[in-house]
């Protein structure tokens, strides 16, 4: 069913080339006019993507806040929240957007009436109607079937809630859950103070299979605005009426306040966050707590609404501007802020520090180094920067760089070395200081050529001994570890060679010439598991995974996953864009490599029905990573593949299958076919449709295809407005771009520097309903040989 709908909703939403020529005049005629809506937020619908495939949550949160309050209609499963689910068990304060693994969830709040007797979710949990959900940015309000309405709202350290009870004379409880959240929980202790505030603490971290995991303490401090009557706390299912204290037995610590319905109808309350200790958590409250529920959902309303202008689009159908504001809504709710309103923050050593700006963590960098990374920088540098410096901290505190950090501990999950990239590519915008970039060079440097004695927090480049020495990663099945780069030899092995080569182009700028040339070498290491004897569809030549001695690992059947992580050999031999010559060189040239792109995206279904190719022809689902050969357009590390085409004189075809790409993406609950990954998709997406995208991780530079908005303006924090016009723009058919201009005059190459886009002024982008030579004639550079 599921299928079936988002292929109706596909259909709808895109013709195909033989019926473009038909529209074209009403489409240009209905986009003359096309404005900038006065409210982007009205665009916004924070349901997509609420199911098992997107996995993102429908509640308020502010960007890059700390709290994200939100409703959980299950427990251990993703955010916790599932659009198919009719029940909710509570409002919890933390939650990660789109991550494939359950996760947070802490400190659940849920209003009841009447008399208390458990402390069960599923025994007072309630039902509820999507009809009765109101969603927006910044706000979540919902009315259960039982009459009781609850609303929330967020600061950037705060969650706010409301909460009206139906007329009568029962209690009105308000339930706080600190021993169980979404995944695993080690610790809580629950403390009523006073007659009108709770406070306390919960410790989780387990990720992704992981067990045994401490990586996080978040405290809270919840003052009502109301004195409640009667409280209690529970320790799992005892409940004990009158106490104050609770602590965490095998499953559960809570603690439920009655209040008195002569008092009124609503009980408010303000939470405060941290994760250094209570007395940060009440400071946090005190110093951002809004003057009412009402002020407070205003404010998150305006932050979002300037938030979202900053990348603002006119034209196209309402399902497109859905589509489009939502993804990008997504794109800029983390990372997260980690450090209270005084910069106090607890380290990856388990200690408190103070920093001199903002620390953010929750860094999904195997996801974000390909695509919200750049977004990010590109219309909050000064954010950006900050978060750049959050991970020098991380490594100054806890000796190494992370991988994937939660909270305050590493997971060690995925492979590869996303953070090289992910810094590098802050540094080539300009957006680091020389003391910052200096230092970030040298653990970017060390992580590079090292491995941590101790692996037990950081396991680092695990693939280093044997890649250091050999220039591949060596495979080995290394028991006790779910995750690790020698079981991933074959993608590690891609994922360092584009590190490094990254990595180069600061050693040059920072002066370090030895060692840029040393990692400048490493460029082109990709082809050291490239192996000639390999056919697959009618080509020769793909990378394997090797052992330590050079032999091929297991079986070399490009169709199959073996140790390429979340993927195989055909969708993982791309994944060479830093020097895209030296690999279309290995598949025997440009023309060569162009006709198995072609097969790869299905190109002749792509442009006779754009629909049917994204949904029939490529990967489907969220989780099909393995055993295929097609495009995955649902996972990282295919997110750069149609752009491609730059390197084999064919532009055009990129912007075709970027046309394919955009009907799997609707504006529904079901409109993201894989994990949002902290944004990463999403910033894929709106860079797709705006006409513009960084391919090659950590070069700072852009590649142009034909944007799906007649109008995109861009307005980065404290910097120069950018404008690309392409009249006639209209996602629903292929277009193919004719010409560029900039305020710097025509651009002959498909691709320009982030310092070119910020002076453009307006790119001017006129658009062909053929295909077009433009773009043709000259190659994007390699990164390391600019």
């Amino acid at each position: 069913m599921r299928a079936w709908k988002r292929l109706s909703t596909a259909l709808l939403i895109i013709t195909t080339v033989a019926s473009a020529s038909v529209t074209t005049g009403t489409a240009n005629a209905q986009q003359q006019g096309a404005r900038f809506a006065a409210d982007p937020t009205r665009s916004v619908d924070t349901s997509i993507g609420n199911n098992g495939d997107g996995t993102t949550f429908p509640g308020a949160a502010a960007p890059f806040g700390m709290v994200q309050l939100s409703p959980d209609t299950q427990l251990n499963k993703y955010a916790s929240y599932d659009y198919a689910q009719d029940t909710i068990l509570g409002f919890s304060h933390t939650h990660l957007s789109g991550v494939g693994c359950q996760t947070m969830g802490n400190i659940r709040f849920m209003p009841t009436t009447g008399a208390v007797t458990s402390s069960d979710p599923a025994a007072y949990a309630a039902k509820f109607s999507h009809d009765h959900e109101t969603r927006s940015p910044g706000y979540y309000g919902v009315t259960f079937d039982n009459g009781i309405e609850a609303e929330l709202s967020a600061t950037q350290r705060t969650g706010q809630h409301r909460y009206t009870y139906p007329g009568g004379t029962a209690p009105q409880n308000v339930l706080i859950e600190a021993g169980e959240s979404n995944g695993s929980t080690y610790a809580g202790d629950v403390h009523v103070v006073g007659d009108d505030t709770v406070e306390g603490w919960v410790q989780g971290g387990n990720f992704c299979g992981e067990t045994g995991k401490e990586r996080y303490r978040v405290y809270f401090s919840a003052k009502f605005d109301r004195k409640f009557d009667t409280f209690g706390t529970w320790t799992d299912s005892t409940l004990t009426p009158g106490r104050r204290d609770a602590t965490r037995g095998s499953k559960r610590a809570g603690a439920w306040l009655s209040f008195d319905p002569a008092g009124g109808d609503r009980v408010g309350s303000s939470v405060g966050l941290s994760y250094t200790s209570v007395d940060g958590a009440r400071l946090n409250r005190r110093a951002e707590q809004p003057k009412s529920f009402d002020r407070a959902r205003a404010s998150a309303h305006d932050t979002w609404r300037d938030e979202l202008n900053r990348m603002r689009v006119a034209g196209g159908s309402t399902a497109d501007r859905r589509t489009y504001y939502s993804a990008l809504y997504h794109s800029l709710l983390h990372p997260s802020v980690g450090s209270d309103v005084d910069n106090r923050y607890r380290g990856f050593d388990d200690k408190v520090h103070r920093a001199d700006a903002p620390y953010y963590q929750m860094f999904s960098l195997w996801d974000t180094y390909r695509s919200q990374n750049q977004l990010v920088a590109l219309l909050e540098p000064d954010k950006a920067a900050d978060m750049a410096k959050s991970v020098l901290r991380v490594y100054q505190d806890g000796g190494w760089l992370p991988r994937w950090g939660l909270g305050g501990g590493e997971t060690n999950v995925m492979s590869g070395d996303p953070v090289t990239p992910w810094v590098v590519d802050l540094y080539n915008r300009g957006l680091l200081d020389r003391r910052t970039s200096q230092q970030l060079f040298e653990a970017l440097w060390k992580n590079a050529n090292e491995v941590p004695a101790d692996q037990s927090l950081f396991r680092g480049r695990d693939g280093n001994p044997t890649y250091v020495k050999n220039g591949f990663v060596g495979y080995q099945n290394l028991p006790g570890y779910l995750y690790g780069d020698s079981r991933q030899a074959g993608s590690a092995t891609l994922e360092y060679a584009l590190a490094d080569c990254s990595l180069s182009t600061m050693a040059d700028g920072l002066g370090h010439r030895d060692k840029a040339a040393t990692l400048a070498a490493r460029c082109d290491n990709f082809a050291k598991l490239w192996d000639t004897g390999v056919t697959s569809k009618g080509f020769t030549g793909f990378p394997v995974t090797r052992n330590a001695d050079g032999s091929v690992a297991g079986d070399p059947d490009p169709t199959q996953s073996g140790a390429f992580h979340e993927g195989t050999a055909w969708q993982y031999q791309w994944l060479g864009q830093q020097d895209p010559q030296a690999l279309f060189g290995l598949m025997g040239g440009q023309k060569a490599a162009e006709q198995r792109l072609d097969t790869f995206f299905d190109l002749p279904t792509v442009l006779s029905d754009p629909a049917k190719a994204a949904s029939e022809s490529w990967v489907t689902g969220a989780y099909d990573y393995h055993n295929n050969f097609a495009f995955n357009p649902n996972n990282e590390p295919d997110f750069h593949a149609p752009w491609m085409y730059a390197w084999t004189g064919a532009p055009w075809k990129t912007s075709a299958v970027l046309r394919a790409l955009r009907t799997l993406f609707t504006d529904d609950a079901y409109g993201m076919p894989g994990n949002d990954d902290l944004g990463a998709t999403s910033s894929m997406l709106v860079f797709a449709m705006a006409g513009v995208f960084e391919a090659q991780p950590g070069s700072a530079k852009y590649l142009v295809s034909a944007p799906m908005f007649e109008k995109v303006e861009i307005r980065p924090a404290h910097g120069r407005r950018i404008a690309i016009e392409a009249p006639g723009a209209d996602a629903s058919k292929l277009q193919y771009v004719s010409s560029v201009r900039t305020g710097a005059g025509t651009l002959r190459t498909s691709w320009l520097s982030h310092r070119d886009l910020l002076r453009s002024g307006t790119l001017k982008i006129k658009l062909s309903d053929r295909p077009t030579s433009w773009g043709a004639g000259v190659a994007p550079p390699a990164v390391a040989r600019d």
